[in-house]
């Protein structure tokens, strides 16, 4: 059985290994510094899943106000489950746990993105299974850091 739970301090180390399960590994340092951020953010929330005692994944979303009407959605920012444990169903825990609070937060839908890296084609799957749907295209600019 899977519990889920908001994230706290205490599941640092662990946040921080899954982001490596995610592609993106990095250091505890820059992790709590991250978590830090998102923390003191109050349109920002982020929630472990617990399984025997450990953190086995995580989801961190954001409420967000269109500008264009009224009401609310939910971004799904972040969601990721330990390697070893994927294809158990804690994934579609995660998602389900989300779909559930968004509705108490009055939002009327969630939206994520995902890269079109080969890599992400099995999250992909895993997303239209779950009842998402392709609707349109995130374009990005890059510019590099300028330090002042």
């Amino acid at each position: 059985m899977v519990l889920i739970r908001k994230y706290n301090s205490s599941d640092l180390e662990a946040v921080t290994d899954l982001m490596a399960d995610l592609g993106y590994p990095t250091d505890v340092d820059s992790m709590k510094q991250r978590m830090k951020l998102i923390e003191n953010n109050p349109g920002y929330f982020t929630f472990v899943a617990i399984q025997d005692h450990e953190v086995v994944g995580m989801i961190g979303t954001r409420l967000v106000h269109y500008y264009e009407g009224d009401g609310v959605t939910v971004q799904i920012s972040i969601v990721v489950v330990r390697e070893d444990l994927q294809g158990m169903g804690i994934g579609k825990e995660l998602l389900g746990f989300i779909e559930n609070w968004a509705k108490e937060k009055g939002a009327n839908s969630l939206y994520l993105t995902s890269g079109i890296k080969p890599e992400r084609m099995k999250a992909h799957e895993f997303y239209k299974k779950n009842g998402f749907d392709i609707n349109g295209y995130r374009f990005v600019k890059r510019f590099e850091m300028v330090h002042i």
